[in-house]
């Protein structure tokens, strides 16, 4: 039913053309509200949109609601923030850089500004943790790209372990600029057990090792062993899940992000069960682990 019918609403007037209570539908997302919250931003496109006096030049849907044509579901975020100025978002929000953009479509210059990136001392996004949309390169990737590289062509032996100094061509010291961040180690393994719980599980070999990060990092932790076929060309500060190493070992795996300093912080595993044959119980369990690796 269209707000207009609605005899609980105040009514508008000559000199107040919207009522109390409005009705908008953003991209399909329907949200009442009230009108000084609308209004609670001066400059902004909503107060620009309900202080004028022509209510007719507004956009209506067939019901009769305020219609504006964006990101319905981020909508309630710019909602959230015109009733207190203040941005609250769940944890690991994965689409800040968008919210970003519709801040600025409806002219909330302070929003703007919350939602920026917060570079650390490493010009990396790493102090900022609800940091979204890897695929989007920083204006500053330029630069992170040529110091992941330069490290990666250090060798561990004259950077003598973590944190220690190096001396580069000029002969000055520096400080090691290898970057925090994680990666993902999965793998699918499966092995066939008898009836008899005593019987030795017989365990088929890891067929592939598949690795997920940011291409800088795997590249750096496992070199040579990385296979890039299928995704060659990735700049260093994207993240990938397209790489898988050339050997088979779980411990070898490690030992390399061990040897980088990196340690395991969660892992995670599933598993099926399915009969092997239809004459035998020998069962055949089959399983999917990641371990999970960050670096400081």
């Amino acid at each position: 039913m269209a707000l207009a019918d609605n005899t609980g609403c105040a009514k508008p007037s000559e000199d107040f053309p919207f009522p109390e209570i409005i009705e908008l539908n953003v991209g399909g997302q329907v949200y009442i509200t009230r009108h000084p919250t609308l209004v609670s931003v001066p400059g902004s496109l909503l107060w620009e949109m309900f202080t004028q006096k022509n209510v007719r030049s507004l956009a209506r849907d067939s019901k009769g609601r305020f219609f504006v044509d964006r990101d319905g579901f981020l909508f309630r975020y710019i909602l959230d923030y015109m009733r207190d100025q203040q941005l609250v978002l769940p944890d690991h929000f994965p689409e800040r850089s968008r919210l970003q953009r519709e801040a600025e479509y409806f002219m909330l210059p302070e929003l703007v500004k919350m939602l920026a990136p917060k570079l650390s001392k490493q010009n990396s996004l790493g102090d900022d943790p609800c940091q979204s949309d890897p695929e989007e390169l920083s204006p500053n990737a330029d630069a992170t790209r040529t110091l992941t590289s330069a490290s990666a062509t250090l060798p561990s032996a004259v950077a003598g372990g973590p944190g220690a100094a190096v001396t580069t061509s000029t002969g000055a010291a520096s400080t090691d600029v290898r970057r925090a961040g994680f990666i993902t180690i999965g793998y699918r393994g499966s092995y066939t057990l008898g009836r008899d719980s005593q019987t030795d599980a017989k365990f088929r070999r890891v067929a592939r090792i598949m690795v997920c990060g940011k291409t800088s990092l795997a590249k750096e932790v496992f070199g040579d062993t990385l296979n890039e076929s299928r995704d060659p060309d990735r700049p260093p500060e994207r993240y990938t899940s397209r790489y898988y190493l050339k050997f088979t070992f779980l411990e070898q795996a490690f030992d390399k992000l061990a040897d980088a300093g990196f340690h395991m912080v969660a892992c995670n595993s599933t598993g099926t069960c399915a009969f092997a044959h239809d004459q035998t119980d020998d069962r055949i369990w089959t399983s999917y682990t990641e371990y999970v690796f960050y670096r400081e």
